[in-house]
């Protein structure tokens, strides 16, 4: 999949700018050119950069599924301003943001059920992965680590008894 994309890079050895095919390495592309696009598209708001968005929210996961999922109706006596809309998990309650997403809206290959709620789990996780993607290998980096910190903890200990075992099993006996 990242192959199919051209990524911009460079410079090469006379100073240009050139496109490759991507690498899952590669940071993911921006939706628009620049910040002022960004304005444009969206009504004056600048979207903020969801790729950190898992680690920079409390709750992390779980407030971006509620944030996707959680689009309602305004309570009564609650005002909302043209073009904005009512999620009791966004701060203030009104956000620009449509509801991003609908039943049916994806075709999953395996067969699953597009419901908003299976949607916006994937799009949670995938966020996820997108703030943290060596999260797996650290993790099994930590385990190795214990492991042989365990593993050496035991030999330091038998070779500690081992050593000093002649000296603690030893009769002090005084002569007057």
């Amino acid at each position: 999949m990242a192959s199919e994309i051209d990524v911009v890079d460079g410079p090469n050895d006379e100073g240009e700018m050139f496109e490759r095919p991507g690498k899952l390495s590669d940071p993911l592309p921006k939706p628009y050119a620049n910040e002022e696009a960004g304005r444009a598209a969206n009504g004056g708001a600048l979207p903020p950069d969801l790729s950190l968005m898992a680690k920079a929210r409390h709750g992390g996961v779980d407030y971006i599924f509620a944030l996707l999922t959680g689009y309602c109706e305004a309570p009564a006596g609650k005002v909302m301003l043209p073009g904005l809309y009512y999620n009791p998990y966004f701060a203030g309650g009104a956000i620009a943001m449509p509801p991003p997403l609908l039943d049916g809206q994806v075709t999953y290959p395996d067969g699953t059920e597009a419901t908003t709620s299976q949607m916006a789990r994937d799009v949670s996780v995938f966020l996820n992965w997108a703030a943290e993607p060596e999260h797996d290998e650290r993790k099994l980096q930590g385990f190795k680590y214990l492991t042989v910190l365990g593993l050496t903890l035991a030999v330091t200990g038998y070779y500690k008894r081992f050593r000093w075992s002649t000296l603690k099993t030893r009769k002090i006996s005084y002569v007057n």
